[in-house]
C-alpha cells in the first residue's frame, strides 16, 4: 500500500481570495513504513506575502521570487503522487489549494476520495482531545522540537510518524503478507485482521481432548509425587 503524507504552506486561507501555494512537502510510505523518498518544492506565488502568513511559515516574498511556478513543476508533482493515497492533516484545506493550482494549469483535480484526513482520524480516536499536529506529537511522544515555524516537508515528516501511530504503530495487523488488494483502503488494518482470521479458520486443528485426566494418568501422577521428598505443598 503506497501512501503519501502531504503538507503545504500558502499565502493565506482561501484560494478564492487570490491566495496561492508557496511550499509542498511529501513523504512516501509503503505499508506504513517511510521509504526515504520525498518530494519538496518552494513555489513563487506571483503575489505578495501577507504578514500573517509570513509569521506562520517564515517564507518571504524575496525568498520565493526566484522559485518555480506551480505550472513549471506540475508534471513532477503529479508523477510523484501517482495513484498514492494522500494522508493530510485537515485534508480539505490543502486539497482546495492544490486543486485550485491544478485548475489554473488546465489539469484534472485530485478527488477527495484519494485522501485520508488525520484530523478526522484523531477526533474519532480521541474524542474531545486536541487534534492539532503538535498535540498529537505530544500524545505519541514524537519529537517536534525542530518545528519552530510551519514547514511543509518537516510537517509531512511529523505527520508520517503521527499517522503510523494513529493506525496502530509499526504493526497494523496480524498479517505480514503484502495484500495488494487492500491498497488505498482506509480500512486496511481491519481488512488485515479479517484476512488473518480467515486464514486461521482454514488451518487444521486437533480435536480437543477430554478435560479430566484418565485413571492411568492419575496413577502415574500419584507415583511421581511419592518420589518427591519434603514437597513445598505439605505444611505439617
Amino acid at each position: 500500500m503506497r501512501e503519501i503524507c502531504f503538507d503545504t504552506e500558502t499565502t493565506g486561507l482561501d484560494p478564492k481570495d487570490g491566495h496561492r501555494l508557496v511550499e509542498i512537502g511529501c513523504v512516501e510510505l509503503v505499508n506504513r513504513v517511510p521509504t526515504g523518498e520525498v518530494y519538496h518544492i518552494y513555489l513563487n506565488p506571483e503575489r505578495d506575502m501577507p504578514t500573517e502568513a509570513f509569521n506562520v511559515h517564515g517564507l518571504s516574498e524575496a525568498f520565493l521570487a526566484d522559485k518555480p511556478l506551480f505550472a513549471d513543476i506540475v508534471e513532477d508533482f503529479l508523477a510523484f503522487v501517482g495513484d498514492g493515497i494522500l494522508v493530510i492533516h485537515n485534508a480539505s484545506f490543502d486539497m482546495k489549494f492544490v486543486n485550485a493550482e491544478l485548475k489554473a494549469c488546465g489539469r484534472p483535480t485530485l478527488p477527495m476520495s484519494q485522501t485520508i484526513d488525520t484530523v478526522a482520524m484523531a477526533r474519532a480516536k480521541f474524542p474531545g482531545a486536541a487534534a492539532s499536529l503538535d498535540a498529537l506529537c505530544k500524545r505519541f511522544e514524537i519529537d517536534n522540537s525542530a518545528r519552530t515555524k510551519h514547514g511543509a516537508l518537516l510537517d509531512a515528516e511529523l505527520l508520517a510518524e503521527v499517522y503510523i501511530e494513529l493506525t496502530g504503530g509499526r504493526q497494523v495487523g496480524l498479517s505480514f503478507a503484502d495484500d495488494s488488494a487492500k491498497a488505498g483502503s482506509k480500512d486496511g488494518a481491519a481488512a488485515a485482521l479479517a484476512a488473518e482470521a480467515a486464514r486461521q479458520a482454514e488451518r487444521p486443528h486437533r480435536p480437543p481432548r477430554a478435560h479430566s485426566a484418565t485413571p492411568e494418568e492419575l496413577a502415574r501422577h500419584k507415583a511421581f509425587l511419592a518420589k518427591i521428598s519434603a514437597p513445598i505443598w505439605v505444611t505439617d
